[in-house]
């Protein structure tokens, strides 16, 4: 690839004004230099937009209300336990015909958790920090 450069030049000598003509020099760059800089300069435009693009949003999502229900618990804050499938009771078959019915060790006869994602509110929590740091030294 060529790439020509303008300057400008005078003629000296018996010229009563002087005129300017363009003076053309040539850089001659082969094709792995322009990839190389055209690389270097969207790195430069990535590093430097997508940190910008996510500061935006994040600002956004803080001015928003949050009323996304909670996937895992679909809104109500609970999880039913998972050993006893809600019922809050469970049966031990003991040999032959006899059983034994007792609470749920795991939820203490409830049949259901607080939901740990939400922590009973119900709402989908923002993963984004959204505090500002304080530097107090």
């Amino acid at each position: 690839m060529l790439l020509l450069l303008a300057g400008s030049y005078q003629l000296s000598g018996n010229q009563r004004s002087p005129r300017s003509y363009p003076c053309i020099r040539a850089l001659d760059l082969d094709q792995n230099t322009v990839v190389a800089i055209s690389v270097g300069l969207a790195s430069v435009a990535v590093g430097i937009g997508i940190p910008v693009f996510y500061e935006t949003q994040i600002d956004s999502a803080a001015k928003r209300d949050n009323t996304q229900p909670c996937f895992p618990c679909n809104g109500t804050g609970a999880q039913k336990c998972r050993f006893c499938t809600g019922t809050g009771t469970v049966v031990v078959e003991l040999g032959g015909d006899e059983k034994e019915v007792s609470n749920c060790i795991n939820c203490d006869g409830v049949g259901s958790f607080t939901c740990t994602t939400c922590q009973g509110s119900g709402i989908q929590p923002r993963y984004l920090d959204r505090r500002e740091f304080k530097d107090d030294d």
